[in-house]
């Protein structure tokens, strides 16, 4: 989201409103899911539509991959231009948005949202929350994790260029199958229980993980990174298969994509009703279910020819600010539609026009603040 160069690639401008936007839709979606044992087709529509954007995050991770690889500046140049920007809206976010999420409960009440915890949002709470947002997010500031993780890919980045610019097609290939084998690593640890595995010491990690080791066999060539070398890749050696042959193979991989994330997440909420830490790995992004939903996507919007167009590249310039602001808004446009909306109007509705109306919101905002040069550095 955050990265620029090379923002001339028109079909990258469309990447990132398709990404920023289908963020805002899935966490639109968040609301519903948690009706599981109170609403069920709330639920279902919540978790229908919510399964179906889990590309948003690989693809925005993508787009990095094709925007800053290679580097072409020394690690050191590299490192003080992508910190410099990262930080500040961190930063500036971490404190801002407790704060916002303060004054409005404060404002509409506990009446106006009956489904949070107002303890939450207690004086007291909110200056603990802004005291100890250096060691990691918190509710309020969710969407910011994507901050901490790409922290991390832009320390790896200058390594990885530097091999790539190196590596054959060959060599290349081999990494990305040795990552996608780290994809079915979630559900290979699953199902291992059933086929004997107790684990080690109460911990059930794999390959080596345990309470004293969080670094697997796998853990260097897993993760995100593989989305950045695919991307990478991808433009480096493009498919070049016709719309039909994309067709042909796209569209089943992410149905049967759809199908493991949907169901397997309705099948977990059956099993372990409300137990998040089971039905989050149906929806985790470095799953290979969510991978054969990301794939064809990407594939399918790197192929389409679109003219340049200063329109389509400011709403694009302008994403990254939606990204960080966007989450304290899905709140208010949730209880906006739940007070003023009909109970018969149904959830999938209720979710798209919440979406629609704050990536709308969003992006007049970060408009305002994209004019003023140093309000500009806290969305852009």
């Amino acid at each position: 989201m955050i990265v620029k160069e090379r923002d001339n690639i028109v079909w990258v401008d469309l990447l990132r409103i398709i990404a920023c936007f289908l963020v805002v839709l899935s966490h639109c979606c968040d609301p519903f899911v948690a009706h599981f044992n109170s609403d069920y087709s709330k639920f279902l529509q919540g978790c229908g539509m919510g399964s179906a954007v889990r590309c948003c995050v690989p693809l925005f991770v993508m787009m990095s991959g094709v925007l800053l690889l290679p580097v072409k500046t020394t690690m050191g140049e590299f490192y003080g231009k992508r910190f410099k920007r990262l930080l500040v809206p961190l930063i500036f976010w971490s404190l801002a948005l407790p704060v916002i999420y303060y004054l409005y409960f404060l404002l509409v009440g506990a009446t106006s949202s009956p489904s949070v915890d107002m303890s939450m949002y207690s004086a007291d709470m909110t200056i603990r929350k802004l005291s100890t947002f250096i060691f990691n997010f918190n509710y309020d500031t969710t969407p910011l994790w994507y901050l901490y993780m790409l922290a991390g890919l832009y320390l790896i980045i200058p390594i990885f260029s530097s091999w790539l610019q190196n590596a054959t097609q060959k060599e290349m290939k081999l990494f990305l199958k040795i990552w996608l084998f780290t994809l079915f690593i979630p559900y290979i640890k699953m199902f291992a229980p059933l086929l004997g595995y107790m684990g080690n010491y109460g911990h059930m990690g794999l390959f080596g993980e345990c309470d004293w080791n969080s670094y697997s066999s796998f853990y260097y060539v897993s993760g995100f990174i593989g989305y950045i070398v695919l991307a990478h890749y991808l433009v480096k050696y493009p498919l070049n298969w016709s719309w039909r042959k994309l067709a042909l193979i796209g569209i089943p991989m992410w149905l049967v994509g759809y199908a493991i994330t949907f169901g397997g997440f309705v099948m977990m909420n059956e099993q372990f009703p409300g137990n998040y830490a089971y039905l989050e790995i149906l929806w985790w992004f470095c799953g290979i279910n969510v991978f054969l939903m990301t794939f064809p996507i990407f594939v399918a919007i790197q192929k389409v020819k679109i003219k340049s167009s200063p329109r389509l590249s400011k709403v694009a310039s302008m994403t990254f600010g939606i990204y960080l602001c966007h989450f304290v808004f899905v709140q208010m446009g949730y209880d906006l539609y739940l007070n003023i909306l009909p109970d018969a109007v149904p959830a999938f509705v209720r979710i798209i026009l919440n979406a629609v109306t704050v990536f709308v919101v969003c992006y007049g905002l970060v408009r305002l603040f994209s004019l003023n040069r140093f309000t500009r550095r806290l969305v852009a």
